[in-house]
C-alpha cells in the first residue's frame, strides 16, 4: 500500500482505511492545491482528498455501500476538517490498475 500524500490529515485517512478495510491496495492523494481560491479550501491544507482502495470487503457491495463504508471510517474527518473526498472503490478482482 501507498500514500501519494503524507500530511498529517492524509496519514490518518491512510491509518482509518487500513484499520477498517485491511486493504489490497490504498493511495490517498491531496488534491487541495489545486482547489484554491475555490469554496471549501482550508489555508491549512490538506481539505480535498482523493483515495482509492482495493479491498475485499467491497466484494458484491453496490458503489453507495462501498462509499459508506469509506465514510464510516472517516466520519469525524469529514464532518470537521475534510471538506470534499473523491473515492475510487474496487474489489480485488475489479482491480485495473
Amino acid at each position: 500500500m501507498m500514500s501519494a500524500s503524507q500530511g498529517p490529515v492524509a496519514a490518518e485517512i491512510h491509518a482509518r482505511l487500513t484499520a477498517a478495510l485491511s486493504p489490497e491496495r490504498l493511495v490517498v492523494t491531496d488534491d487541495s492545491e489545486r482547489h484554491r481560491g475555490h469554496a471549501g479550501h482550508d489555508a491549512r491544507g490538506e481539505s480535498h482528498f482523493t483515495v482509492e482502495v482495493v479491498a475485499a470487503a467491497f466484494a458484491g457491495q453496490s458503489r453507495v455501500a462501498r462509499q459508506r463504508l469509506v465514510n464510516a471510517a472517516l466520519a469525524d474527518l469529514l464532518a470537521e476538517r475534510v471538506h470534499a473526498l473523491a473515492i475510487r472503490a474496487r474489489s480485488p478482482d475489479e482491480d485495473d490498475r
